[in-house]
């Protein structure tokens, strides 16, 4: 009984922990804590609705498994049943699947529609993927663009950021509309946030676009989700949730930090030579 208690605490204490803005933990059992409405209502969809689907499931399963093995063992029972239907548990059977699969059905519908669905945005992102790096535009904000890498381990501060940090981060304000627009330079990547509850595949030749409004200031971080090649595993993504005055001091800062070089006839000509 001493063991039973020491692992829930472990498990427990592990969950509270696994509430830190934008980061799993090791040995994590539970979501990310949720930072957009939509992965509130996806947390709330698969903690009040799947797993106590999925929890009776497997306990009816198990009850029946071994009631079975008491009940109708050779021992108990030396003459076979011949039984070959029964009407009763066949109906149930089929009905009951349908009900959870309906209960399942209409909020999955829901969320879907809801992620698919993108409202007037605020501002616009273009990320673009490329083998193994991230290059993101701010069309919206005199479009200058950065590219973001991660950070090799002697570069980190903290050593939990191993493969989740980068050099620059994408920077969005709190509370607003961002419509993220995806594609890729080479091969198939996918933009994940786990926080967010975005997920979307970078396709080369096509323009895919998802959507989010962070509510919770901070820094969230995620990966390429699609198998790209030797180093899909360094493509790390990285999002700073700011206020309004901040995100405006950063558009000022990045404006002149990342603006593009334009080439003049003496440029062309010094390179020529």
């Amino acid at each position: 009984m001493k063991y039973f208690f020491t692992i829930f605490a472990l498990i427990y204490g592990t969950m509270a922990n696994a509430k830190e803005v934008g980061l799993s933990k090791n040995w994590q059992l539970s979501f990310q804590s949720p930072a957009t409405d939509l992965m509130s209502d996806v947390v709330s969809f698969h903690s009040y609705i799947l797993m106590p689907i999925i929890t009776g499931i497997s306990l009816l399963v198990l009850f029946l498994l071994v009631y079975i093995m008491f009940k109708f063992n050779s021992n108990r029972n030396h003459v076979a049943s011949t039984t070959t239907h029964n009407t009763l548990i066949e109906i149930l059977w089929t009905v009951v699947p349908v009900m959870l699969l309906i209960i399942i059905a209409i909020p999955s519908f829901r969320l879907l529609y809801v992620s698919e669905t993108i409202p007037k945005a605020d501002l616009t992102i273009k990320a673009i993927g490329a083998q193994w790096y991230w290059t993101y535009e701010y069309p919206d904000h005199g479009n200058f663009s950065f590219d973001a890498n991660m950070l090799q381990e002697h570069e980190l501060s903290d050593p939990k950021l191993r493969l989740l940090e980068t050099d620059t981060q994408i920077v969005v304000p709190v509370n607003k509309v961002v419509k993220l627009q995806l594609t890729s330079a080479d091969v198939l990547h996918a933009w994940t946030i786990p926080a967010f509850a975005v997920k979307m595949d970078a396709v080369p030749g096509r323009l895919n676009e998802t959507w989010f409004k962070a509510n919770k200031e901070g820094i969230y971080y995620g990966q390429c989700s699609e198998l790209c090649g030797p180093k899909h595993a360094f493509m790390p993504i990285n999002v700073k949730v700011v206020s309004q005055k901040e995100f405006d001091d950063w558009v000022n800062f990045a404006q002149n930090e990342y603006a593009s070089v334009e080439l003049n006839d003496k440029n062309i000509l010094i390179a020529s030579k």
